[in-house]
């Protein structure tokens, strides 16, 4: 399960809606919405995250987080190793093969230490 379908599915059964009921709202399948809640689809367009949002009557900080939660929910990440150092290439690698074994507290303190670092800042092109 991704972290927005882990979402929609608290907003969903909150309001006590079926998928079915969801899906009409929406002009989905409810195969569809289950495949999104179950991590089986890829991440939802911005548009239907804002018909989510609107049939829920998100307020615009709930409304900015589901955004959020749907850029984080890719099924199939991928991690271009291209132009890394070879330290960084192998760790990518390491977490890939290693990712399923992890506890949910190895995962909250990779989050943190994730969350502790600065954003890069873009390289500017030399022209």
């Amino acid at each position: 399960m991704t972290p927005f379908g882990a979402r929609l599915r608290e907003l969903r059964t909150a309001r006590r809606m079926t998928l079915s009921e969801l899906a009409t709202l929406l002009a989905v399948s409810p195969a569809y919405l289950s495949a999104l809640e179950h991590g089986k689809r890829g991440k939802p367009s911005r548009g239907l995250v804002r018909q989510i949002c609107e049939v829920f009557d998100l307020i615009w900080d709930d409304a900015e987080a589901l955004a959020e939660l749907a850029d984080l929910s890719d099924p199939h990440p991928r991690i271009d190793a291209a132009g890394l150092t070879p330290a960084q290439t192998a760790l990518a690698n390491r977490f890939a093969k290693m990712l399923r074994l992890l506890s949910p507290e190895t995962v909250a303190a990779i989050e943190t230490l994730i969350d502790a670092t600065p954003p890069a800042r873009p390289r500017r092109r030399r022209g």
